[in-house]
């Protein structure tokens, strides 16, 4: 039973409501007072309160017995939003949803730069383009939740981006001292983590590898976003699988990312065929004619990618691993394959599968985080993964230009 004193326990039983609505889609007060163990009298408050606030709001379903219709109760999603940001090293993604989770706008850019302050500067104006778009909503943009490639903080401060080269850099204050708004930094493979578990329904303890421009970890233990002693864990790209190997941007030699990323293969693949690029629609040609170099770089791919793997079974025992990467996707029997190299007798986990989230996964993951904070829900799920399976609009204009 949970104490304190009654401004807390009302907060408490305002996000343990809240919760119920989100992940249910529809309820009714009755409902709530049987899942949740609360009076009516305290739902009934609190329900009141909610609507005041137009966080939710009262329909009556159709049915067909004798009788009133049940007024049912749903989180409002177009009362705000949120904004997600991921921060790669040759795109920035941004994604809008609402409090419902649902995705309300997606641009994708390539900037000309990899300079910090530009870079800072063009975030400042897609911010506050989304801000002013969105001003009308009773509670506009809430906050901004941004995804970096790199080691962040339990401060937030990037400590160092390895493909951009940013080293102790603190987005967040030179963001918020230009933009009135509240803003997070987080690490991109924790968001997808995040991602795969509000979106795709995974189980609480997970491993979520994203393998589409490097490699990274997010790493969810009972229910929570391992992040270790200064918020760095998860850095598994840069795990030493040959020792004296390839040369990392990191400063070791040998690590996981330069033997089982996508960008990895594929510029080994184009190299060996002698294209100067290789896109995913051309390695799906590739491997539907079953190109005998393609088969065999996969492969290889694979096999390192399972060295990877088999560590990570044997840190963290996760009950499910989820690898991100659109080669995989379209590859034939690629869990079968990772699992014929899994031949360890101690490894233990239940499944491996490959995401549906694609290259969304991060920057979804992003705005989940930012609705969980804003409504207070710890243990959030959102039913439509399905929204996100296709990549929709790709524009490279400046905000003023953007037509959405």
């Amino acid at each position: 039973m949970v104490t304190g004193d009654g401004a807390y326990i009302k907060r408490i039983n305002r996000n343990l409501i809240l919760q119920e609505i989100m992940n249910n889609g529809l309820i009714s007060r009755a409902e709530l007072s049987k899942i949740t163990g609360l009076n009516k009298a305290t739902i009934s408050v609190q329900v009141q309160d909610l609507l005041k606030k137009k966080l939710i709001y009262e329909t009556q379903q159709e049915h067909h017995a004798i009788g009133r219709r049940p007024i049912m109760l749903s989180i409002n999603g177009s009362v705000g939003y949120v904004l997600g940001i991921d921060i790669d090293f040759s795109s920035i993604q941004f994604a809008i949803t609402n409090i419902k989770g649902k995705e309300v706008e997606y641009i994708k850019i390539n900037p000309e730069t990899k300079d910090y302050e530009s870079i800072v500067q063009l975030l400042t104006k897609y911010i506050q383009h989304y801000m002013n778009k969105f001003a009308n909503s009773p509670y506009g943009l809430i906050s901004v939740i941004i995804a970096v490639h790199g080691t962040v903080n339990n401060d937030e401060v990037i400590n160092f981006v390895p493909k951009l080269q940013w080293k102790r850099k603190n987005l967040k204050a030179d963001l918020e001292n230009q933009l009135d708004i509240e803003i997070h930094i987080v690490n991109n493979a924790n968001l997808s983590a995040y991602a795969e578990k509000v979106y795709s329904g995974q189980n609480d303890n997970l491993v979520s590898l994203m393998l589409t421009s490097g490699i990274g970890a997010g790493i969810i233990m009972d229910d929570q976003i391992h992040k270790g002693f200064n918020g760095y864990a998860g850095e598994m790209g840069h795990m030493i699988i040959s020792p004296g190997g390839k040369k990392c941007p990191c400063g070791n030699n040998g690590c996981w990312e330069l033997y089982a990323s996508e960008p990895t293969l594929l510029m080994e693949l184009s190299q060996v065929l002698n294209r100067p690029t290789l896109t995913l629609k051309e390695i799906a040609e590739l491997i539907e004619r079953r190109d005998s170099t393609t088969m065999e770089y996969i492969k290889q791919f694979i096999k390192y990618l399972s060295i990877g793997i088999n560590n990570m079974i044997n840190l963290y025992n996760p009950e499910t691993i989820v690898i991100n990467s659109g080669i995989l996707r379209i590859y034939p029997n690629t869990v079968k394959e990772i699992k014929s190299h899994l031949k360890s007798s101690i490894s233990d986990y239940r499944e491996i599968t490959i995401s549906k989230l694609g290259i969304k996964a991060c920057v979804i993951g992003a705005c989940a985080f930012a609705i969980s904070k804003f409504l207070g829900i710890s243990n959030l799920r959102i039913q439509d993964s399905d929204q996100f399976k296709e990549q929709t609009s790709v524009n490279n204009q400046t905000p003023e230009l953007v037509n959405i």
